[in-house]
């Protein structure tokens, strides 16, 4: 027996790929300004049911209020041989969510950020008042194309 790869090229496969994103730490989520200028920004995300959920405020929210076509990218490593990302296009809907997914989502953001999360007390003032103002949840649902590729799968790293 050979320590081959399983796969043959650096395409993950659907599985490969949604394990990578649901492992990822950040995700750059990418929406569109009323002329078109896409603006990608890093942002804290939940995985549930091949979805991404997020809960945000501000531009975000009416960018994706005026145009629903987005992007997002989770990536990894340093090297070469360690580069590994997935990218997603599809809409991002604003939603209310049930009571349901409300409780997964919470659970799964709680969990995740636990420990990198600031306290409310060392926020500044100002930051503190945007913070406590309330968001929305917005859901990204992907089209069937999923961009990715991992280099580490080479063996080289």
């Amino acid at each position: 027996m050979t320590d081959a790869p399983k796969r043959r090229g650096v395409r993950m496969t659907a599985d490969e790929a949604w394990a990578f994103v649901e492992s990822a730490h950040t995700g750059i989520f990418t929406t569109l300004r009323r002329d078109g200028v896409p603006i990608a920004l890093p942002i804290w995300f939940a995985t549930l049911d091949r979805r991404i959920y997020l809960s945000t405020r501000g531009k975000k929210v009416k960018r994706v209020a005026n145009d629903s076509r987005c992007s997002f990218l989770v990536e990894a490593g340093e090297r070469w041989a360690e580069l590994q990302a997935v990218h997603l296009t599809g809409v991002a809907n604003i939603i209310e969510p049930d009571e349901e997914l409300a409780a997964r989502f919470g659970s799964q953001i709680r969990d995740k950020y636990a420990a990198f999360r600031t306290t409310t007390k060392a926020m500044p003032d100002a930051t503190r008042e945007v913070y406590a103002a309330a968001g929305s949840m917005i859901e990204i649902v992907p089209d069937e194309r999923i961009v990715s590729w991992d280099n580490n799968f080479l063996g080289l790293a």
